[in-house]
């Protein structure tokens, strides 16, 4: 079937963060204030304690929904919450 196509198949930009799966380590190029900026993007609030372990992980603490999770964003932009 030629020229087919699956609707529920959305192409995401390159550039846009994530919020699912697992941050990865690597060479993180983000200062701690585009840290927080991103993880705020993602409807987190109230981003504290953000500090970059040995791996390249911004790690820190959020409010979401009212609750406090533990956040951690890496070079990619993939912010995972837990």
């Amino acid at each position: 079937r030629s020229g087919s196509s699956n609707p529920a198949i959305a192409n995401k930009p390159a550039n846009s963060p994530q919020t699912t799966g697992a941050v990865e380590p690597g060479a993180n190029s983000f200062t701690e204030a585009q840290a927080r900026s991103r993880i705020e993007a993602q409807g987190f609030r109230n981003v504290v304690e953000l500090s970059k372990d040995d791996q390249g992980v911004w790690r820190g603490q959020a409010e979401r929904d009212g609750k406090s999770v533990s956040v951690a964003i890496d070079y990619k932009g993939t912010v995972q919450a837990q």
